[in-house]
């Protein structure tokens, strides 16, 4: 029997990734009178790192990894190591030709070939850990602590931590697009009749207040929680995951604020404010552990809705604005720049599962 599984979003969404990190910064798009697969015959190149060696072939790996599962988890009929390979290899080729129309980037049949082979070694282990019997132990787990429709929330938290590790004003404050939305409508308008059509502010957006702000990292870390607890069999095993999430999400955290101002300042994001907060969070991660599922959803709607207005109705303060551009101009963007999306996409895409799990009528009581 065929069944779900959290694999397929992942890979769509680490698809996403590949093509954003690859066409970055989609911008000077032009025909620049060459084939665009003449990078396929090109004579190879003179001067290589093993730094970009290991970066194309891992860099497609997770992608073979995840495509192989879903495929043996939904398609047992199909050869999923080869089907995984060819459908990496139809991308890195895409990408590869596309980079033809960007100035800034080169594209390379070395590069492409890596990127065939982290495919195939991602594939590769996806098959050895079924064929030892790793993925079926797995779903055994999966489903003595899961219930069956888990897959969507399970992908959410799973994208979590990842989109925690781009630095946003508020420390787990994700989805604060309000300000930077507004800025980048008006220079794509600059120029044009459609730019007097905007609204205008009538008082001009202010930082946080400390309240404020602990509420606002409170909500952020007791989000995760409330969403695994609204899929989780056991009251025990909500205990289990919230102390785990909220380690996750500090660590997180901390391995944002080291990759942005250096390891010496790997906590100096934890304010009084920051602590108040983590402190406010384990009580509401604590009083939920024996709350419906139903109501731990309802809980995780009404905060992220009020996080999300709190958020986008502040400003981010001048030092902050100053280090985003740092990671937006300096050595981060190509791998971490992209993250940027998964942090301000991560709550309205939860908001929306949200919204859809409270309107079914499936009953949500853990059992």
């Amino acid at each position: 029997m065929m069944r779900k599984t959290a694999a397929w979003p992942l890979a769509w969404i680490y698809t996403v990734l590949i093509v954003y990190a690859s066409l970055y910064p989609f911008d000077n798009w032009r025909v620049q009178g060459i084939s665009p697969w003449s990078f396929l015959s090109a004579p190879l190149p003179k001067y290589w790192t093993g730094f970009d060696v290991l970066s194309n072939v891992l860099g497609y790996a997770p992608l073979g990894f995840l495509l192989a599962l879903a495929l043996h988890r939904t398609q047992r009929d199909w050869p999923p190591i080869v089907i995984a390979t060819l459908a990496a290899a139809a991308l890195a080729l895409a990408m590869e030709t596309l980079q033809v129309f960007l100035p800034v980037r080169v594209p390379s049949n070395v590069d492409a070939a890596l990127n065939v082979i982290g495919a195939w070694l991602g594939a590769v282990a996806a098959r050895t850990l079924t064929w030892v019997g790793l993925i079926e132990r797995w779903s055994r787990f999966r489903d003595r602590w899961f219930v069956t429709d888990a897959g969507s929330a399970l992908v959410l938290l799973a994208v979590w931590p990842m989109a925690l590790l781009f630095p946003a004003p508020v420390a787990f404050g994700l989805g604060q697009i309000l300000e930077r939305f507004e800025a980048a409508l008006a220079d794509l308008l600059e120029g044009t009749p459609w730019l007097e059509w905007m609204p205008l502010r009538e008082v001009e957006l202010q930082p946080l207040l400390p309240m404020s702000e602990m509420l606002c990292v409170a909500i952020g870390l007791c989000l995760p929680c409330w969403l695994a607890f609204s899929v989780l069999r056991e009251r025990r095993q909500r205990f289990i995951v919230a102390c785990l999430w909220l380690v996750v999400g500090v660590a997180a955290s901390a391995l944002s604020a080291a990759l942005t101002y250096g390891p010496v300042h790997a906590w100096g994001w934890v304010s009084t404010e920051v602590a108040m907060g983590f402190g406010l969070a384990v009580v509401g991660a604590g009083g939920f552990i024996f709350a419906s599922a139903r109501m731990c959803l309802v809980m995780a709607l009404v905060a992220l809705v009020w996080q999300l207005s709190l958020l986008n109705n502040a400003s981010a303060d001048a030092y902050f604005s100053l280090t985003l551009q740092t990671w937006e101009r300096g050595q981060f963007i190509r791998f971490h720049g992209l993250i940027q999306w998964l942090g301000w996409l991560w709550p309205y895409a939860t908001l929306l599962y949200l919204v859809r799990r409270l309107s079914s009528v499936k009953s949500m009581m853990v059992d």
